[in-house]
């Protein structure tokens, strides 16, 4: 037992002393880490005093540099002070050397400012120009009232002719005209004498001068708005105060000048040792520093002065704005007055020569009857020709010589009848002209000659005209419809086109003929009318028809043009820009074509396109819904037309079928069908075109809101191709 208690705290005593050991142990290395802490600490504070130690190096040896150059910049200074005090003191010793010569430059710089500028400011110019357009003024020739007047009552003469209806009134309106025409001949005559005698072009080339050298000056004139009528006034005010001022600086800075040139005067007398002088001392040294202070501040003052630098204020900017756009307004107003001169003075004097023309003797028809005379008997002669030429044919003995000799005939007879066909389309021309001018009681007076039917058709009836005359042959691959035949008339291949009609269909056909042919001819001065010519227009003796004539194209139209060779995508523009041109003046007239499709469009020399004539028998209603109106799968008819069936075509519709024709002509395989929805309009989505001409199309193949032709010719899409 006790021997269990000694093992027992012999075991305690271990356990202890382990026990302690190990505290020992820990308190050994809990101070081991301190100091490794405090090694750390001072390793990091001696490795930041290096890192100053070196900051303080740098910085001591920037500020030794800094002190280097200091020392060398205070080294240069004082040298450029001690030459700066030698340049002093030559100033010094030569003061008055270096104000003569500082008020010499001025001077000179002075004399070159008077010598560029003598005068002739901006506004010396607009005083000029009010001098010339004031004083220099053309007015209105004294007859140039009267003569308005007499041309309102010879124009209310020629009205009430034109509107006669009664050959019986006749002689009273002719003679009531004849002595208006009288009084208007005399007035005539004075305007044209007065104007005569006025200097208008020379003036023109005048005004035209002033303007643009006070436009070159001023700048554009707005003629909006009224700059009072006392502009001249206010502006002469300004301009005699400146004049004033003016002239009050210079003469001050001449008489201090002159002032020291005595001065220097009395210097070269006194100092002058070889004549005898009064001058003293105290004449060339008293006063001498005012004078040059007051020739200074002269010269200086001059210089300086707004007068020379062209300043102005508020007001006297209001000044010569004013006075500038009333002097633009007087030049265009006198302007206007000469163009009015000069176009009356044109007028009378055409006027006065158809007068000459006409003095001795009124202007009749008897020309026209000459060669409706020589038609007649061309006529006859060629339709003996014709059955001489069949009686050769069938005789039998047949002589081929004979029967070539008599096509022969026949072909001269025949160019010789169409020759003074023309003639007499001539003659109708000068008629017409005159019935339309001085003369309206021609087709009243003379009504065998048959002018009205020539004026009302614009030329285009030819009444001396007639299917047989030609020699012609039948188009049967184009006669589908109605009969075609192609022939020759003045050296043109033409095609007849034939109608059958009666009364009211020849009426109709005659109304929408004259206004498709109205239409082109109203812009024949454009060299690209976008509209088939229509020759002429005349109706068979021997049968019910109609013939319109119109030029022919041999695989002219545009599904020709496709089939044979499509148009390349640059010609496509150039054709269908005509074509949108020709919609235009329709539209512009109040046509619709509503018959827009591919055997309707032609095209020349694959870089023009036009609109072809239409059926003048058909409605714009029937011609909009024919069978000929797709291209390829595609239909031309607009959605609205479709939908309700006898809507009345409209300029939009055309525009629709334009669309789809621009559309076919760069996608001709499409087969997509119409949208299936209620607007029935074209759905192209599935084909990638061209960005322009897809935002084209997107503008033309919509349900409401679509282009115009104008509209259509200004988009991007023709545009980029000018």
């Amino acid at each position: 037992m006790d021997q269990e208690l000694v093992e027992e705290n012999q075991k305690l005593k271990a356990e202890r002393e382990t026990q302690r050991r190990e505290d020992q142990l820990r308190d050994s290395l809990s101070e081991l880490q301190k100091l490794k802490e405090e090694t750390a600490n001072y390793a990091k504070e001696a490795e930041r005093w290096k890192v100053e130690r070196n900051t303080l190096q740098n910085h001591s040896e920037q500020l030794a540099k800094h002190l280097q150059v200091a020392k060398q910049e205070v080294q240069a200074m004082r040298g450029q002070l001690k030459k700066k005090e030698k340049q002093v003191d030559k100033l010094l010793d030569s003061a008055v050397a270096e104000r003569f010569c500082r008020l010499a430059k001025r001077v000179d710089s002075l004399r070159g400012l008077r010598e560029r500028n003598p005068g002739n400011t901006d506004s010396d110019s607009l005083t000029e120009a009010i001098n010339i357009v004031i004083n220099n003024s053309i007015s209105a020739p004294v007859a140039m009232e009267k003569l308005e007047s007499a041309w309102r009552d010879y124009s209310l003469a020629q009205e009430k002719l034109k509107a006669c209806q009664m050959k019986e009134q006749l002689g009273d309106l002719i003679d009531n005209r004849n002595k208006v025409r009288g009084v208007l001949t005399a007035t005539v005559e004075s305007f044209l004498q007065e104007a005569e005698c006025l200097p208008v072009r020379q003036r023109m080339d005048k005004l035209e001068e002033v303007s643009s050298s006070l436009t070159a000056v001023f700048g554009p004139a707005s003629m909006e708005g009224d700059v009072g009528g006392q502009a001249f006034d206010q502006y002469s005010q300004w301009r005699t105060q400146r004049t004033q001022l003016t002239s009050s600086v210079r003469d001050g800075t001449d008489k201090a000048l002159q002032a020291l040139c005595t001065w220097s005067e009395n210097v070269g007398k006194f100092f002058c040792l070889s004549a005898n002088t009064v001058v003293g001392v105290n004449d060339i040294v008293d006063g001498v520093n005012e004078l040059l202070k007051q020739a200074e501040n002269n010269v200086a003052k001059e210089l300086d002065s707004p007068l020379s630098v062209g300043e102005q204020n508020n007001h006297e900017t209001k000044a010569v704005s004013n006075a500038f756009h009333k002097v633009m307004q007087h030049i265009q107003s006198e302007q206007s007055l000469l163009r009015d001169i000069m176009e009356k003075y044109l007028l009378n004097t055409k006027f006065k020569g158809e007068m000459l023309q006409w003095q001795n003797a009124s202007p009749t028809p008897d020309s026209l009857f000459s060669v409706k005379k020589r038609i007649r008997s061309l006529r006859a002669q060629l339709r003996w020709r014709q059955v001489e030429e069949a009686s050769l044919e069938e005789a039998e003995d047949f002589d081929l010589t004979e029967i070539l000799k008599k096509k022969e005939e026949i072909a001269e007879t025949r160019n010789t009848l169409f020759h003074e066909i023309g003639q007499e389309r001539n003659e109708y021309m000068k008629l017409s002209a005159l019935a339309e001018g001085c003369c309206p009681e021609l087709p009243l007076l003379y009504p065998e000659a048959d002018i009205h039917s020539h004026m009302s058709s614009g030329g285009l009836v030819v009444k001396s005209l007639d299917r047989d005359m030609f020699d012609a042959e039948p188009m049967k691959e184009l006669s589908g419809r109605r009969p075609l035949v192609c022939t020759e008339f003045q050296g043109q291949r033409v095609i007849l086109k034939g109608y059958t009609v009666n009364e009211e269909a020849e009426a109709r056909v005659l109304e929408r003929t004259t206004q498709f042919h109205r239409t082109r001819t109203q812009r024949e001065s454009q060299t690209d009318t976008g509209i088939l010519p229509l020759l002429a227009l005349f109706f068979g003796k021997s049968d019910p028809l109609a013939y319109v004539m119109v030029p022919y194209f041999p695989n002219g139209s545009l599904w020709n043009v496709q089939a044979a060779k499509p148009l390349t995508a640059s010609e496509t523009v150039k054709v269908m820009r005509g074509v949108a041109r020709g919609l235009q003046a329709l539209h512009a007239a109040g046509v619709t074509h509503a018959s827009l499709n591919p055997n309707n469009v032609f095209v020349l020399h694959r870089h023009q396109g036009m609109v072809g004539d239409y059926d003048f028998i058909k409605t714009p209603v029937q011609r909009a819904v024919d069978s000929g109106m797709v291209a390829g799968s595609i239909s031309l008819v607009a959605p609205e037309l479709r939908q309700t069936q006898g809507t009345p075509p409209t300029p939009a519709c055309d525009m629709y079928s334009y669309g789809c024709l621009l559309f076919w002509l760069h996608a001709p395989g499409f087969n997509g069908d119409l949208d299936s929805g209620s607007r029935l309009a074209l759905d192209i989505s599935g084909v990638k075109l061209e960005d322009k001409l897809q935002a084209l199309l997107s503008k033309l193949l919509v349900c409401v809101g679509r282009l115009t032709a104008a509209e259509t010719l200004v988009d991007d899409y023709f545009l980029s191709d000018q």
